[in-house]
């Protein structure tokens, strides 16, 4: 889809302090930061705050996309399984009158967190400015289309949309992802070939047009 935002793993990675917490799990990326300031000081944010940054879907069946169940060897009961410490909406394993269940729904269910979808395959793609001889190389997701790359690519560039964006000398549509440009991603192979994929990643040519359209 064409308004779909993906981030990368590393992305993700850098929301990881208690004023910035982002999480992903079962391929969606979740910006947590207003649940935590909105239960502030509640004991079950502890497992999340630990969390931040990485991802969790070893907590959640892919099936239900509720939180793993199992069944406790001593009482033979259906509990959650928590292997991080309980967290904020998971009910406690045995029966407490103060726990309140008019919470509404829990965290995980709810769409308001989303932020985009993480990226299933990241590549590296160097980007060759044919005008300067600059080159930089980043990491995008295989997901996206050249025009969110070139939104990667602004912050070195920020004339990038003022620049004709051809590889092998074919231009490309910029509408589409590399793999439909025909840039296919080659780490399977370099990986079975035992080749440096760092040594051989693919490039990208900017072309200078006559503008000098700025982002």
């Amino acid at each position: 889809m064409k308004n779909t935002k993906y981030y990368t793993p590393y992305e993700v990675s850098l929301h990881n302090t208690i004023d910035d917490i982002w999480v992903s799990y079962l391929g969606k990326v979740y910006n947590l930061t207003p649940l935590i300031k909105e239960h502030a000081g509640d004991v079950l944010l502890k497992p999340l705050i630990e969390m931040a940054g990485k991802d969790i879907s070893h907590w959640f069946n892919p099936k239900t996309k509720d939180i793993r169940t199992h069944v406790d060897p001593l009482t033979g009961c259906v509990k959650y399984f928590t292997p991080n410490g309980r967290f904020l909406h998971v009910p406690p394993p045995w029966p407490c009158a103060d726990w309140p269940t008019d919470s509404g729904r829990p965290w995980w269910s709810e769409t308001r967190y989303e932020e985009g979808v993480l990226s299933g395959k990241t590549r590296r793609l160097r980007i060759v400015n044919t005008l300067t001889s600059q080159e930089q190389t980043i990491e995008v997701c295989t997901e996206e289309s050249l025009n969110a790359i070139l939104q990667r690519y602004l912050r070195y560039n920020a004339h990038a949309t003022s620049y004709t964006w051809k590889h092998n000398g074919v231009s490309l549509d910029m509408d589409k992802t590399l793999g439909d440009n025909g840039i296919p991603d080659e780490d399977e192979e370099f990986y079975q070939l035992r080749m440096d994929r760092e040594r051989y990643t693919q490039a990208i040519h900017l072309y200078f047009n006559d503008d000098l359209t700025e982002f």
